[in-house]
């Protein structure tokens, strides 16, 4: 399974971006999916997550109301709607994926190369 992220970029404080993940390979490998990012000097965190088994995404506490995960099973994307950003959003922004329901946890076994999304 490869991912490649795309969307990362410099957005002022309060402003919005959309990240998108592209799929390809084995798509069963990919039932959940989701966005983790790492800033410079820190763990990597969780961002957002979605298993297509199950109704909920889940979303780590600091993005919650602000960030939106969806999925496009027919095109096997994912994609991360983040809005009212702040700086403390800047990071690495990675996608992710597992045939297992992994949630916000970093034990997933296909990742991309990251995006940078800026907040500045």
């Amino acid at each position: 399974v490869q991912l490649v992220e795309s969307g990362g970029g410099l957005v002022q404080p309060g402003g919005s971006l959309t990240l998108s993940c592209a799929a390809s390979g084995y798509t069963a490998s990919s039932n959940c999916m989701g966005w983790f990012r790492r800033a410079p000097g820190k763990e990597r965190e969780g961002v957002a997550a979605r298993y297509s088994g199950s109704g909920n995404p889940y979303y780590a506490a600091s993005v919650k109301g602000r960030f939106t995960i969806s999925r496009n099973n027919a095109k096997n994307t994912l994609s991360l709607q983040m809005s009212s950003l702040k700086p403390e959003d800047t990071a690495m922004y990675y996608c992710a994926a597992d045939v297992f329901d992994r949630g916000l946890s970093a034990e997933y076994m296909y990742w991309g190369q990251g995006t940078q999304v800026t907040v500045s």
